[in-house]
């Protein structure tokens, strides 16, 4: 571990001697907190994550507690928990790092934030890929049942819930939480119109539902244990407690990492914690949260000013590891997925990967994202098989605005953002290769 790391989450990944079965997880204290949790009315749980601030860490980065709030008790209806373990956004893996080494620590999130929000059903919804993961998860969810704190009258307190592991079919919308919803329900992944289709209005079986990711659901453990306020003292005002990020691309030292949510700047992230590139390589860019943010360039000066007014001027290097920083950016922390490129990479090669993944992943529900998202991966194949012009780039600029804010789900924008922010910041790449098939 970095000398500056903390790791909350994922203490004990990767310690020797540690393994996913449930009698290591009691050894360290496993269940504790849902047994803590369990004396405590429904309501004070769900104010002890609202005095946290803890903020999804699947990509809106929406405050937990505040969306748990969101469910309307008096419907009359079923109350169901959802766990988001897509995890298909490029670059992104440290969801998979908890699920296959530490799914205790998960299925004891599932259960107290089941109990907060009052669900009998919860679910985890694992992608289709990770196939020993859902095995590992299904093991893990029976010895928990076994001992009592999964099923009926969980630890004797008269509460009962049911976990169920559902696999997907390795589709990237099905990490939008309505896809997930209707793939859940056995349809076709469409997103659903918000509104009236906000999940904790009209979720699954169009009854109250909640969403989270791995990660923040495991974040609830330690809530319960510290107390909500002290736990909002971890990192910095409005981007409170850890965050892991998985780190990709060129550096030496890539992997997963934990730490306070603005304590680090990429500077740190990509030389102290990461070793820094290669030797005579220099920093090009930086895509922040997955292949769906906007990228950052090491050319650019970040400038502005923070809400009391002060004034910033950022390199990319000055930016911090947090959520509101990067959104003044112009980017956004996403999931947590920090790729590094540098100077060796040609951008168009760049873009021309990402258009590809999106026009694959496309669910074809509208019409802007479906052809959008078709023609930019052929623009770019027939630029990187050698057949790019200079007016390639006004060309894909056109195409993606065509497709931003046009969509019922935002794989609109995850589509068009990659394409709007790399011709942008990097033309003078398709230029040169342009002139180069000259």
């Amino acid at each position: 571990m970095s000398k500056k790391e903390t790791r909350i989450i994922l203490r004990h990944v990767d310690e020797p001697g540690y393994d996913n079965s449930i009698g290591c997880y009691l050894k360290h204290g496993g269940y504790e907190m849902l047994k803590k949790a369990l004396k405590m009315k429904p309501e004070e749980v769900c104010q002890e994550v609202k005095d946290s601030q803890v903020r999804g860490r699947g990509g809106a980065g929406f405050p937990a507690g505040v969306k748990w709030g969101f469910i309307d008790k008096k419907a009359g209806k079923p109350v169901y928990l959802i766990c988001n373990a897509d995890e298909s956004e490029p670059g992104t893996f440290k969801d998979r790092q908890i699920m296959y080494k530490d799914p205790h620590q998960l299925i004891e999130g599932m259960m107290i934030t089941a109990y907060a929000i009052q669900a009998q059903l919860a679910f985890i919804y694992i992608r289709g890929e990770m196939q020993e993961g859902a095995r590992i998860l299904e093991r893990a969810t029976e010895e928990a049942k076994q001992k009592g704190f999964v099923g009926n009258n969980v630890g004797g307190s008269g509460y009962s819930c049911e976990i169920l592991i559902h696999r997907g079919a390795g589709s990237y919308i099905c990490g939008e939480e309505t896809g997930l919803i209707e793939s859940l329900e056995g349809k076709r992944p469409y997103p659903r119109i918000k509104p009236p289709y906000f999940p904790a209005v009209l979720g699954l079986y169009q009854c109250p539902t909640i969403v989270n990711n791995v990660e923040t659901i495991c974040h609830v453990k330690h809530i319960i244990q510290m107390g909500g306020k002290e736990y909002a003292n971890i990192g910095t005002p409005n981007n409170t407690g850890t965050r892991i990020w998985s780190v990709s691309g060129d550096v030496r030292k890539p992997g997963y990492y934990e730490f306070p949510c603005g304590i680090l700047t990429f500077g740190e992230l990509i030389y102290d914690v990461c070793g820094g590139l290669e030797p005579g390589r220099k920093l090009k860019a930086v895509i922040p949260g997955g292949t769906s943010a906007k990228v950052l360039s090491a050319a650019e000066r970040f400038t502005g000013k923070f809400k009391d007014g002060t004034a910033y001027d950022w390199g990319l290097e000055d930016i911090p590891l947090d959520f509101d920083s990067l959104t003044m950016v112009g980017s956004m922390s996403g999931s947590a997925a920090v790729i590094v490129l540098d100077d060796l990479r040609n951008m168009v090669d760049v873009l021309g990967n990402i258009s590809a993944f999106y026009a694959h992943e496309t669910c074809g529900q509208c019409t802007p994202c479906r052809e959008g998202a078709l023609w930019l991966k052929k623009v770019t194949e027939r630029m990187c098989k050698g057949g790019a012009r200079e007016e390639d780039a006004d060309l894909l600029l056109s195409i993606a605005k065509q497709i931003d804010g046009r969509t019922i789900c935002a794989h609109g924008e995850a589509t068009a953002w990659p394409t709007m922010s790399i011709v942008g910041k990097f033309r003078e790449d398709f230029i040169q290769k342009a002139r180069s098939v000259k």
